[in-house]
């Protein structure tokens, strides 16, 4: 894996994310047709870095409710 390959996870993710309004996990993984956590954690740095992910720790406490950031 290397950045070229991150941006391109990073990409799909961004896309699925502004199909739905919020995803947890599992869903965002298959929703952007990643492989693995690791292509999917990667790509969820990548977006982090640059703020456009929101994290949200969902009602059980153990799953991550995942949101693009809403521009004003």
């Amino acid at each position: 894996m290397n950045t070229d390959t991150i941006g391109l996870f990073a990409g799909n993710v961004w896309a699925a994310l502004n199909e739905a309004e919020a995803l947890d996990t599992k869903q965002l993984k298959k929703n952007a047709k990643l492989k693995n956590d690791r292509e999917l954690y990667a790509a969820l740095g990548w977006l982090a870095r640059e703020g456009k992910v929101v994290f949200t720790p969902g009602e059980d406490g153990k799953e991550l409710i995942i949101s693009l950031v809403q521009s004003c």
